[in-house]
């Protein structure tokens, strides 16, 4: 039996359907979600979500972060940005990578939360460029 996915952005909901397996980019490390997952909200760093059917994956999207609310039945992932990886564009994603390492450099050291949230921009760009084969 399939769980159902909804991946919903400040924007709107981008996608809901019924998948056999997600994957998705856990602050901690990618994790699988199947029906029966134990209940648990995660935080999420920038990367791939990849949807699968069987022991394939159909869909890839990358979120720049947010949060997964898991259930037995139900993964919904709150995305504070959600695009399609066909979407993708490796200069605006080389963009990003850049600008946020300027923030990053910047950023003042002693204010620790300030430095942290530069350095979570960093990784998030970086993760979209490895989105688009960079």
């Amino acid at each position: 039996m399939p769980t159902n996915l909804e991946i919903v952005s400040p924007e709107k909901l981008l996608l809901s359907r019924p998948v056999d397996m997600v994957v998705i980019p856990a602050a901690e490390g990618d994790m699988g979600v199947l029906e029966g997952h134990t209940p648990m909200i995660v935080a999420l760093r920038g990367g791939t979500i990849a949807l699968y059917e069987g022991d394939r994956i159909t869909d890839q999207l990358y979120v720049a972060g947010g949060f997964a609310e898991v259930t037995p039945e139900r993964c919904t992932v709150l995305a504070n940005e959600a695009i399609p990886l066909a979407e993708l564009s490796r200069t605006e994603a080389e963009r990003r990578l850049a600008e946020a390492e300027a923030a990053y450099e910047a950023a003042d050291k002693r204010e620790g939360v300030l430095e942290d949230a530069a350095l979570d921009r960093v990784q998030s760009a970086r993760a979209m460029v490895e989105a688009t084969g960079g």
